[in-house]
């Protein structure tokens, strides 16, 4: 499992100051510390799944500074399709957790997977770590997994909200996730591979020597990219494309098994 915690999520997330940076700080120090082992849990556990959660996570709770919406709930009042019946139901049930939870019908429904009564205590869901169980539950019902393997940000972000709100911000911070996840895993293979290969794990973000002659074995074997040092989202997509063409896991993470790859290739061609 990759070992992301609370740093991950400041490396994704905008930065703040005063009241909002406080916020943001005590929720990250909540949910960091739980969520190695809370999406280890759920399967939310290679590179992608990772990623989309963290991405849409981060966009839908402002940046990891709330897990409550800001405004009042009254939008929802009478809104039979989520299960507010009852006069008050829309400020009560409003907008909770890390994917921004809405609705009579879905506090009884992962209340009770949970087994946490959220329906006679909604406000318990803001809690930052319950918050992340609701999320990672949320998740695996909607099977959000098998589009963050695709890495279709509009299924995953279709999934989260119904629509495609915010779906710039979402490619943004999903984007960002994908780096800061990519360092971690880059770490791990770095020190394990040092001596099979010395070349340096890669990824989108990347800079340097390494990533030209990186984009020099692409080019060979005809893929359209430059060849300037600068692991963009060409190189990215070029990479991606040569793993699933040659059997590899298509992540985008250039390390040993990858490099070896590309040098077979390149003598073939």
């Amino acid at each position: 499992m990759i070992p992301v915690d609370g740093q991950t999520m400041r490396e994704v997330a905008p930065t703040f100051s005063g009241e909002n940076g406080d916020r943001q700080a005590r929720i990250i120090g909540a949910v960091g510390e739980i969520l190695r082992s809370t999406l280890e849990e759920y399967d939310i556990a290679n590179r992608l799944r990772i990623a989309h959660f963290l991405g849409q996570t981060c966009v839908e709770s402002a940046g990891f500074r709330t897990t409550e919406e800001f405004a009042s709930g009254e939008a929802y009042e009478g809104r039979k399709n989520l299960g507010n019946v009852k006069k008050g139901d829309g400020p009560l049930f409003k907008g909770r957790v890390l994917i921004q939870l809405t609705g009579r019908a879905n506090y009884e429904k992962y209340g009770k997977a949970l087994g946490v009564d959220l329906e006679n205590d909604p406000a318990t869901a803001a809690e930052p770590a319950l918050s992340l169980r609701i999320a990672c539950e949320y998740w695996r019902q909607k099977k959000i997994n098998d589009a963050s393997d695709r890495d279709d940000i509009m299924a995953v972000t279709k999934l989260i909200n119904g629509g495609t709100n915010g779906l710039e911000d979402r490619r943004t911070f999903t984007s960002r996730a994908k780096a800061a996840v990519a360092r971690l895993e880059g770490v791990q293979l770095s020190g394990a591979a040092s001596d099979a290969d010395p070349r340096p794990v890669l990824h989108r973000g990347s800079k340097g020597d390494a990533v030209a002659q990186l984009q020099s074995l692409l080019r060979r074997l005809n893929f359209a990219v430059a060849v300037d040092g600068d692991f963009g989202p060409g190189t990215e997509v070029a990479v991606t494309r040569f793993q699933s063409e040659t059997g590899m896991t298509a992540d985008g993470l250039v390390g040993p098994e990858t490099w070896a790859a590309l040098d077979v290739a390149g003598k073939i061609k």
